[in-house]
């Protein structure tokens, strides 16, 4: 008989290409399939010799760059000395998670997948490239891949005589259970295990580094529509929740897997509270993913809910889903409101299954050590914002850095760093043209200081806000900058006249010295703010002007971006 093992291999940023492969995995074990679901990293990387079937998952971040939890395996995998049979007991399939507005789109999985093939390995299908941009997301090209993966792989390892696919409506066992203690124990940690003030070893995200505050001010003026001090006390989003779940937020736990492979969660202490649990690990704030209704289907002993809550999370039934939930951001919290039969049944046991874990944020560095010692700066926007919920948006960790007041006493974050995206030249007479609309701007003001400390003057700013007067950030270090040749700054200030002015309409008017940096000075080109309009804005006003100063035609203009891309002399980092 042919091996029922299949492996589930996922490199993940941000936590969707773990949610995909968590979403593998239980549709495997629907198939009688034995099934693991792994970071690549935590994974043994020689023993894929042995692994008859494995479906790699994975994300593209920065410039084509693989996630952080795949950089060894990356490492591993692109061995020159690796021999060309090493994979070929394997069959694979590549699943890639990116961004359309991204120049390297999954560059991550397509490399993969032809690195796979150079190593022996057979694929089962074509590499499946899921799109953030697309209205549905990356489901729109992941459900019917998914429908003809299955296909290929039950005629690999057909299901036991007598048995079928287990059936939806059916749950599949918990990952975890939660044993009940009947008192509070003693001693507690509340804490993020590991976290320490003085690390050993390189912070990291289950190490970090419990730095101290120094300050914490508004940079917006007071009228500005960004208030930084609208902070809504998550304790009572906690507390609803509990009455919501019927759950004890004093009552303790300690959890044990059901799996041997499966390990405790490493931020949760042992045991622990049902408060700890949903204040500080799970993100009940969160917007649920497809997945979250699909279990919660499964669990709900309601007709009619149960009957929406599978039509949420069914192919069929994405667009519906969209217009309830990611289009207004109604968070987990609020849709089990809207289904209180459901939510009320929820066992225990699956409440890591059903709801992710809060995950770490990135902000971008906007200082230089060169001109702030032992320092680090950040830029953050509060996350605010209204949709036709009566209850505004906000930001779970924005909100939660803007309440903190060193002034009141010792305040520590929990921290690491990682590199950014971008990489600029390292040639001191190199000039770099910066586009950094809003809070784009913070990772320019961590490159020009550092340039301007290193004797490097060919810095050229490009900085959008609404007003002048209320986010012009950072606007008396850009001139004095100007005043002593350091820097020379364009602003686009996209409220103070009757039509609205943004950085492309900028770069467009400075044709001439954009052209002749590119062009003739070799200048590396970096942009960073949101990724709705702004990236393909500031492509398009670049095409124009490569036709209109540089003489050349539409098709020649965009092989010379391309170019400038490849060549990593036009660079992004964007969010959404």
């Amino acid at each position: 008989m042919p091996s029922s093992r299949l492996l589930v291999l996922f490199g993940s940023q941000t936590g969707t290409a773990e949610d995909v492969s968590e979403r593998l995995g239980r549709e495997a074990r629907r198939r009688r399939l034995d099934c693991r679901v792994q970071a690549l990293d935590s994974y043994p990387v020689v023993n894929l010799i042995n692994e008859p079937l494995v479906i790699f998952v994975c994300a593209t971040t920065g410039q084509g760059d693989p996630p952080d939890n795949m950089k060894s395996f990356w490492r591993f995998i692109f061995r020159k000395n690796l021999p060309s049979t090493a994979l070929c007991q394997m069959d694979f399939a590549v699943l890639g998670l990116g961004d359309s507005s991204y120049t390297k789109f999954n560059f991550v999985a397509k490399k993969l997948y032809r690195r796979l093939l150079q190593l022996g390995g057979a694929a089962l299908l074509p590499v499946c490239l899921g799109d953030d941009q697309h209205e549905l997301g990356p489901d729109a090209a992941i459900d019917p891949w998914l429908h003809d993966l299955w296909e290929k792989v039950l005629e690999l390892c057909p299901m036991p005589l007598g048995l079928s696919v287990i059936p939806p409506e059916v749950p599949l066992p918990s990952k975890f259970a939660l044993q009940l203690l009947q008192e509070a124990p003693r001693e507690c940690s509340a804490g993020q295990r590991g976290a320490r003030t003085e690390p050993p070893s390189s912070p990291s995200e289950l190490q970090p580094f419990l730095a101290r505050m120094v300050t914490n001010q508004r940079v917006t003026g007071p009228s500005h529509f960004q208030d930084v001090r609208l902070i809504e006390n998550t304790a009572r989003h906690v507390q609803h929740f509990c009455q919501v779940l019927g759950l004890d937020p004093d009552q303790y736990f300690t959890l044990q897997p059901r799996e041997p492979h499966v390990p405790c969660p490493e931020r949760l202490p042992q045991p622990c509270s049902v408060r700890h649990l949903v204040s500080q690990y799970l993100d009940i704030a969160s917007v649920p993913r497809r997945s979250f209704f699909e279990l919660l289907a499964c669990l709900s002993p309601h007709e009619l809910e149960r009957e929406k809550l599978l039509e949420f999370s069914s192919a069929a039934g994405q667009e519906a889903l969209h217009e309830y939930c990611s289009r207004p951001r109604r968070t987990i919290l609020e849709v089990l409101c809207d289904f209180p039969h459901s939510a009320a049944a929820i066992p225990l046991d699956y409440l890591l299954d059903l709801i992710p874990p809060i995950r770490p944020r990135a902000f971008s560095i906007a200082s230089s050590l060169l001109a702030h010692p032992a320092r680090l700066q950040i830029l953050v926007a509060v996350v605010q914002y209204q949709t036709r919920l009566k209850e505004p948006r906000r930001g779970l960790c924005s909100s939660w850095l803007a309440s903190l007041d060193p002034a009141q006493g010792p305040v520590r974050v929990p921290l690491w760093v990682r590199p950014g995206s971008l990489t600029l030249p390292q040639t001191p007479d190199t000039p770099v043209i910066m586009v950094g609309p809003g809070t784009g701007v913070a990772p320019f003001r961590a490159a020009i200081q550092e340039r301007v400390a290193q004797g490097q003057r060919g810095n050229f700013l490009f900085f959008g806000c609404r007003r002048r007067d209320q986010d012009f950030y950072w606007e008396a270090e850009w001139t004095e900058l100007e005043q002593k040749g350091c820097l020379t700054l364009v602003t686009a200030f996209s409220r103070e006249q009757e039509q609205k002015v943004y950085v492309q309409h900028r770069l467009r008017e400075r044709g001439p010295l954009v052209w002749e940096l590119l062009d003739r000075r070799g200048a590396c080109f970096c942009l960073a703010g949101n990724a709705k309009y702004m990236p393909a804005d500031v492509s398009e006003a670049l095409l124009s002007i490569f036709q209109g100063e540089g003489g050349l035609s539409g098709p020649d203009a965009a092989a010379y971006l391309a170019r400038l891309q490849r060549t990593l002399r036009f660079q992004t980092e964007t969010w959404a």
